[in-house]
């Protein structure tokens, strides 16, 4: 109980929906997001160094990532149910510390086990996180600033995989990877104190409005947001996780770091796009992305290695997957209403999931049939996103105006 009136009342009158885009609060969540991303993947830009420093092989080293993407996938549903009565920001709070207590324990840790134990609970953290922001970005402004709101706390996913790794893996190669995860920590260490400052509090939701997570996945179009972030976010990494030797196939394995460039651009453009229309049109959005990236998908299969096809299917993959997240995050929050942060936490799940089976599909199709069945893999994948995007028209991806 708060003893301090002053602070209730500033409390309350924060949390009043705002009429105008509140950039500060957005930008906080949206820097809370980079850090998440730029944790989960920067070990993958410096596994040599990093194998080097612990004492391990690289192979042994790349299971940092496996670690933190294990404790999100397991942390998502249960941790995000078990706290969602819970006063938001002291949560969010609390998840931000774990940043900075796990990145800093990885810092200085010269054992290989501590620094996995670490980094898994990294992962929980994020796993809570994402479940989170959603619901929080939607709770700071009213109905029609909702969807933008969502794309700017966003943003910061695709500044940390457009510039956020590769300046952190240029500068591990320079002073080391340990200064990398101490920047790490001293972000997580502002960011507490920008949310403290500028976030505003809500409460949890009440226990009287607490859905099991059967009712909730049995919202309709719950289950169909579901099926779609599944099949898109496999088929994205597929592509994401192998485009090394795929473009070392097409002849192109010293370019990857142009290609990744290429998405990184047109993921930033994509999710400007989104931010400006998603409030109005969230389904031809999604349909459209869905649609532009399985024409791309067929323009591979018949590229014939050409550099110049391949740079512009890697611009419309970018396009059109930079806005993903935002888009479906915010499908989910429409469909599964007052329980919104459970739902979000099934679809963070679900994210992590693709992530982990898109890894282990990806390396079959490359040891039994090879690369050059990428494209297909991604067209079916796709295909079947676009037919149940396109039919949950009533619930999931609704017409306006339904």
């Amino acid at each position: 109980m708060n003893s301090n009136p002053a602070s209730v009342t500033q409390s309350a009158s924060s949390a009043v929906p705002s009429e105008r885009l509140p950039w500060a609060g957005l930008l906080a969540l949206a820097m809370t997001g980079f850090i998440c991303i730029l944790t989960e993947t920067i070990p993958a830009g410096l596994l040599l160094q990093i194998g080097h420093g612990l004492g391990v092989s690289e192979a042994f080293a790349g299971q940092l990532v496996t670690l933190y993407a294990l404790g999100s996938l397991l942390a998502a549903i249960p941790l995000t149910t078990m706290t969602r009565g819970w006063r938001r920001r002291p949560l969010l709070l609390m998840c931000i510390l774990g940043f900075l207590v796990f990145n800093t324990v990885t810092t200085f840790s010269s054992n290989y086990t501590l620094t996995l134990i670490a980094r898994f609970f990294a992962g929980v953290s994020a796993g809570v996180l994402w479940g989170m922001i959603a619901g929080y970005a939607r709770r700071m402004v009213s109905e029609s600033l909702k969807g933008r709101a969502m794309a700017v706390a966003m943003v910061g996913t695709p500044l940390a995989l457009a510039l956020g790794v590769p300046a952190g893996t240029w500068l591990g190669s320079l002073v080391g990877w340990r200064f990398v995860f101490g920047i790490m920590s001293l972000m997580a260490l502002i960011l507490v104190v920008w949310v403290v400052w500028k976030l505003p509090d809500y409460p949890g939701e009440s226990p009287g409005k607490r859905l099991s997570l059967y009712k909730v996945f049995g919202k309709p179009g719950v289950r169909p947001v579901l099926f779609v972030v599944l099949a898109w976010v496999l088929a994205h990494n597929i592509l994401y996780t192998y485009i090394a030797p795929y473009l070392a196939h097409a002849g192109l394995s010293q370019r990857v770091d142009l290609v990744l460039l290429i998405f990184g651009i047109t993921a930033l453009v994509g999710i400007w796009i989104i931010g400006v229309l998603i409030d109005r049109k969230l389904r031809p959005l999604v349909l459209n992305s869905l649609l532009a990236f399985a024409i791309a998908s067929i323009a591979l299969t018949f590229s014939n290695n050409q550099p110049i096809v391949i740079y512009l299917v890697v611009a419309v993959w970018g396009l059109t997957f930079g806005g993903a997240a935002t888009l479906l995050q915010t499908a989910m929050a429409e469909a599964a209403g007052e329980s919104a942060d459970v739902a979000q936490s099934m679809l963070v799940t679900a994210w992590n999931l693709a992530i982990g089976v898109g890894g282990v599909l990806g390396a079959i199709l490359i040891e039994t049939i090879g690369v050059g069945s990428f494209p297909l893999s991604l067209l079916i994948l796709i295909v079947l996103a676009l037919l149940v995007a396109w039919r949950a028209k009533e619930y999931g991806f609704p017409s306006k105006g339904h």
